[in-house]
């Protein structure tokens, strides 16, 4: 706890956050596809925009509420769906479901999760959304939607930018596909982190816990990962994204838009939101940054349906350019995850926390009091 108190930014929580872990494990956080560079592009197009700020107005007061797919947000920030989270800390996706409902924000869990949808809603009151695939097996699908349904899930993310992996190449040199040789990187960088390791041990084993009953070896989450990656299908078209939505029957978001043709395409086969993103630079490198999408998606289908951003995230300041832009919200992964790294529920929840006390910071500097009034008034581009 005395560590976080010292975080006072995101990249404070990801210095804290490498000396807790496993090079192997940070790396499979940190990493993109090839060379990296849209990873570096999601950050570097924040500083091409700079505020206009306006002066003499009244922001004693500021509120960041908003809504997110019909529900209640106390700031305009999701938790995004990240793949296997006690990998990285014992607490895991429970840990980040505590902290989003404590901020009163919606939690993504993700199809790829090492804690299962019951699981999640037994623990968590708060707005939850399933992030899932479109699948070879049609009944894993179904399996997936029949439990958010009776799980209270607020709506889907079908995740569109999958037809195959990437090239990770930092997750191939450290062995990922290997199980003998992953296990054996793990274990050398393990012995350099006694505490992680210790809790690693002494941690029930990782499942894929929404699979379980569909996967070899009981879910193991080494194990049957080639079962997984077998699942992706390059088949998977607008039709079947459409069945997907119908079968749901609530809000169904389109994760992984990266063109304004395909937004335009999004309303017409009726989503209710769209997530521009390039998946945190690991899919295609040379994807246009989302933040660099957003202005032309929302000039072209305006309120048609609510349009959200990910990747490159780590400022308060980068949500407020955004919002003003045309975004209804952000939605965020690595940050919280070095904020679980470092320090589990209460890491996570000093990552929002940054995020929520530069937000309004901002706010007041530019002469806003209120997200709902935020406009492209407020930016300009460089």
């Amino acid at each position: 706890m005395k560590n976080l108190n010292h975080c006072f930014s995101i990249a404070d929580l990801k210095k804290l956050a490498k000396k807790s872990l496993p090079g192997v494990m940070f790396d499979y956080i940190e990493g993109g596809a090839e060379d990296e560079i849209t990873i570096g592009r999601n950050r570097q197009v924040f500083s091409e925009y700079e505020f206009v700020p306006r002066v003499l107005r009244d922001v004693s007061t500021i509120d960041l509420t908003t809504t997110i797919q019909g529900a209640k947000s106390q700031m305009p920030i999701m938790c995004a769906p990240t793949a296997m989270s006690r990998t990285f800390h014992y607490q895991g996706e429970k840990a980040v479901a505590l902290a989003a409902e404590k901020a009163g924000i919606p939690y993504s869990l993700s199809t790829v999760a090492t804690t299962s949808i019951e699981d999640v809603a037994k623990i968590s009151k708060g707005t939850k959304f399933f992030q899932i695939y479109a699948w070879r097996n049609a009944d894993m699908v179904k399996n997936f939607i029949l439990r958010c349904q009776q799980n209270h899930y607020q709506g889907v993310m079908l995740a569109v930018d999958l037809p195959t992996l990437g090239n990770r190449e930092r997750d191939l040199k450290n062995g990922h596909g290997h199980a003998r040789q992953h296990r054996l990187n793990i274990l050398k960088g393990a012995l350099r982190h006694p505490k992680w390791f210790y809790r690693f041990l002494t941690s029930p084993p990782l499942v894929l816990a929404n699979m379980v009953e569909f996967l070899p070896y009981g879910g193991d989450a080494a194990k049957a990962m080639d079962t997984v990656n077998q699942q992706f299908d390059a088949s998977v078209n607008w039709e079947d994204a459409a069945e997907i939505k119908k079968m749901w029957g609530g809000p169904f978001m389109l994760k992984g838009i990266q063109s304004v043709a395909d937004a335009k395409l999004a309303v017409e086969m009726g989503a209710s939101g769209i997530i521009l993103s390039n998946h945190g630079g690991r899919q295609l490198d040379g994807a246009p940054p989302a933040f660099s999408l957003l202005a032309d998606v929302k000039a072209e289908v305006g309120d048609a349906l609510e349009i959200y951003i990910d990747g490159g995230i780590r400022r308060g300041s980068d949500v407020i350019k955004a919002i003003a832009l045309g975004a209804t919200a952000c939605l965020i992964g690595r940050p919280y995850l070095y904020g679980l790294v470092a320090g589990g529920e209460a890491g996570v929840s000093r990552a929002l926390e940054i995020f929520r006390t530069e937000m309004e910071r901002v706010m007041k500097l530019i002469g806003c009091d209120s997200i709902s009034k935020l406009s492209p008034e407020y930016v300009a581009k460089l």
